[in-house]
């Protein structure tokens, strides 16, 4: 019979099963006794059979599993005691843990002792074999569970520390954050305000807009006015004058035949006292002395203002410069080319440069005819007198200079200007020469005084560009203040200025008829003015690059600009609104100046390459 069950630990992991040990009845220990089994039925049997086996193997899995996870467990658990790079301790042995121990504890005494007693013991053998082995593995363990302890705790408190910094931290952001929140609030308080107000002032404005517009539209009606009357004026001071002449003819006419009643009174036997005749004597020779002096004064006098423009009947056809082709190119210069002229009888041109010479030379075949070396510097800007006899140059040394064709030099030099010459300009009667400066100011030179007749100052900035209105005394300025001005030469007074510029106006040009004027600005913009309704009635954007010139066909109704970016830009201004023609393209570097030939054939640029160029 089966007296006790004992439990046997299988070393592969299987579950302990109950194993029946025998009695000792010095039978063989191979011989094996099984516990006897009431057998019932073969069925019964055998399924009990199976469901015992079916129960085992689901027992047996089930602790194969369970010892899995824990070996998992003890993995998980050493990978997380084990830190990074720490160093595998062995087992040790129960003394070396002691004395490990009670050195980590500082106690020597007890260590003094322990060692002592230890050897003492272990000199005598009363010291066995199994209590001098290994310490087990999970004092190891604890140990260093312990360890992982104290560095976790060392962490905690590093971890407080930082928590506390942050909370600090997040309080002062917290409190930056209802400030700049505040701020935010007050901001936009504030800027509702301003939408108020500006709400309120546009609804302001709107109430004052219809006034504003009646007000503009009576200043332009004044204005229109006043260049009417001030017309009217000329013609009636014209008118006065001839009947002041009038009137002093008929005065010396009656002077002479009293003259000749005195003479034939003396004659005659007839007293007349010394004193009369006398003041007779002094009458005549006042009378004759302002008449010399008003002779001179009319003489060097701008010509009356109601004469007729020869043109302003007249119609031509505009060029046609979309078929223009770059026909000829010269190079005559040893630096820029910054200003051209036609000759208005023959085909000849005239160019200025900055290499100090200005030159004359014959259309179409470019050969030189004349050059002038006198300046000190740059020239500027070269003009042609009306009967093309002379030519004048503005330079920046300062000077304006006249040169004769027929002496084949200087014949006259103006330094009143104190700063660089930008531009030069005739009057179509050929007697007065105008030009532009750095200097803030415009001369009118009268060319037969040699002397300065006036000075035009209004501009704040450099004035650029100078310009006659045709067949008027009206002179047109164009100045680095963005402002284009109409000034009465007679009086030095401004008559008109035209706001509109956003940049320096390099350019200003009369058409023909003088009904309007083209300016251009180094933002690339050129703007129509007309001069009778005094406004603006056209734009055109040829930018980003500077727009240095601008030119007018003869018929008024083809523009073109030199522009920064080596192209010369034609415009038609038939209709409402200007519109591209073509784009001349040639120059190597800027262009610089334009001009079209005054009988309507072809045209003249020049550039910064030192070329210039015939287009036809």
């Amino acid at each position: 019979m089966v007296q006790e069950e004992e439990v046997k630990v299988v070393s592969d992991g299987e579950v302990p099963v109950p194993v029946p040990v025998p009695e000792d009845d010095g039978s063989d220990d191979d011989d094996f006794l099984y516990e006897e089994l009431d057998v019932e039925s073969e069925v019964d049997a055998d399924d009990n059979y199976s469901e015992d086996l079916d129960a085992i193997i689901r027992s047996l899995q089930t602790a194969k599993d369970e010892e899995q996870r824990g070996d998992k467990a003890l993995e998980e658990l050493g990978e997380r005691v084990k830190a990074p790079g720490e160093v595998t301790r062995r087992p040790e042995v129960i003394d070396d843990f002691f004395r490990n121990f009670l050195v980590k504890m500082n106690l020597t005494r007890t260590l003094e002792s322990f060692e002592t007693e230890w050897y003492e013991m272990k000199a005598t053998g009363r010291l066995e074999e199994e209590n001098m082995g290994n310490v087990p593995d999970i004092y190891i363990l604890n140990q260093q569970l312990q360890d992982v302890i104290t560095t976790l705790r060392s962490e905690l408190r590093s971890a407080r520390a930082i928590a506390e910094k942050a909370t600090s931290t997040w309080d002062k952001f917290r409190k930056e954050r209802d400030f700049h929140r505040m701020h935010h609030k007050r901001v936009g308080q504030e800027k509702n305000k301003l939408l108020t107000d500006l709400k309120r002032l546009r609804k302001h404005y709107s109430q004052y807009e219809p006034t504003i517009k009646e007000l503009r539209h009576k200043y332009e009606v004044a204005m229109k006015e006043k260049m009417l009357m001030r017309l009217e004026r000329d013609r009636i001071n014209s008118k006065l004058e001839g009947l002041e002449k009038r009137l002093e003819g008929q005065k010396l006419a009656g002077d002479r035949m009293q003259s000749k009643v005195g003479s034939s009174a003396d004659s005659s036997g007839r007293t007349v006292p010394l004193d009369a005749k006398r003041a007779s004597t002094k009458k005549a020779a006042t009378l004759e002395k302002s008449k010399t002096a008003k002779g001179d004064t009319l003489k060097h006098s701008l010509p009356a203002s109601d004469r007729e423009n020869p043109y302003s009947k007249l119609e031509f056809e505009p060029l046609p410069v979309n078929s223009f082709s770059l026909q000829k190119t010269f190079k005559g210069h040893l630096m820029s080319v910054s200003d051209i002229a036609i000759h208005p009888k023959k085909p000849v041109i005239a160019t200025a440069s900055d290499d100090t010479t200005w030159k004359l030379w014959s259309i179409p075949n470019g050969d030189l005819i004349m050059a002038g070396e006198g300046h000190k510097d740059w020239v500027a800007s070269v003009s042609f007198h009306p009967q093309g006899t002379q030519i004048a140059t503005a330079s920046g040394d300062s000077t304006v200079k006249l040169w004769d064709f027929q002496a084949a030099r200087c014949t006259l030099t103006f330094t009143e200007h104190t700063q660089a010459v930008w531009g030069v300009a005739f009057h179509d009667t050929g007697d007065f020469l105008a030009s532009c400066s750095l200097d803030h100011s415009t001369r009118l030179w009268d060319i037969a005084t040699a002397k300065c007749k006036a000075t035009l100052r209004g501009h704040v900035d450099s004035v650029n560009s100078v310009c006659w209105q045709p067949f008027t005394n009206n002179l047109c300025t164009g100045s680095s203040d963005k402002t284009v001005s109409l000034w009465d030469a007679r009086t030095g007074l401004c008559a008109q200025t035209f706001y509109g510029h956003l940049n320096s106006c390099n350019s200003v040009v009369f058409d023909l008829k003088g009904g309007f004027v083209a300016s251009c600005d180094a933002d690339g913009i050129v703007k129509l003015w007309d001069v009778r309704m005094v406004k603006e009635f056209g734009s055109i954007d040829v930018g980003p690059h500077s727009a240095n010139k601008v030119s007018l066909d003869r018929s008024g109704k083809v523009l073109a600009v030199a522009c920064d970016d080596t192209m010369i830009k034609c415009f038609s201004l038939k209709g409402d609104s200007p519109t591209e023609l073509c784009q001349l393209s040639g120059h190597e570097d800027s262009a610089l100046s334009v001009a079209f030939d005054p009988y309507g054939s072809y045209a003249i640029s020049s550039g910064a390459d030192m070329t210039f160029r015939v287009w036809s």
